[in-house]
């Protein structure tokens, strides 16, 4: 049987914005963002990270320091007894950057290439899971990949209408929601 997944944003959602985020020293977590992912691994539901990276292919940071950044999400998670399933990341942008990197690709949100891969490699139902972010693109990607999309007015979501107050609130529309 498929398995139900949430898919979180990054930055703005779980962790802290901060604009082009390149070193584990940055990664702060947003208040109640821990016990919320705490939540849905209590209830056996995948949580999957999905996110946007330009600056990699703007040239700020190497690809290779998003895994020394993840990892440090992990061990902040993990100290709250949290876990996040697995992390994607595009490190495309389709005008600006350099090399390779400098490409109209099927990853970048609000295409929803990241959750069709997920749900590949770990069997999920898009129909029963879950996006959550803070841009409207978040919401895009999981809407054009099939899943119920929620928006959060932390990090750039601050104006967005419709919008809840944050990662805590979004849980609680998911738990309502089953």
């Amino acid at each position: 049987m498929s398995r139900e997944a949430v898919f979180l944003d990054r930055d703005g959602t779980l962790i802290e914005e901060v604009n082009h985020l390149s070193s584990p020293d940055q990664v702060r977590l947003i208040p109640g963002a821990a016990e919320a992912v705490r939540r849905l691994n209590d209830a056996g539901v995948l949580v999957i990270v999905i996110t946007n990276q330009s600056g990699v292919a703007r040239g700020y940071f190497p690809e290779s320091r998003l895994s020394a950044v993840h990892d440090r999400v992990s061990e902040l998670l993990a100290a709250h007894g949290a876990k996040v399933d697995a992390y994607y990341y595009c490190p495309h942008h389709p005008t600006e950057g350099i090399g390779a990197y400098r490409v109209t690709c099927t990853c970048r949100k609000p295409k929803p290439g990241m959750l069709l891969t997920a749900a590949r490699d770990f069997d999920i139902d898009l129909a029963r899971s879950w996006m959550v972010g803070d841009k409207v693109c978040d919401s895009g990607a999981g809407d054009a990949a099939g899943c119920r999309s929620v928006l959060v007015r932390t990090g750039h979501g601050r104006e967005l209408p419709n919008a809840v107050a944050d990662l805590t609130a979004a849980i609680e529309l998911w738990a309502a929601s089953r």
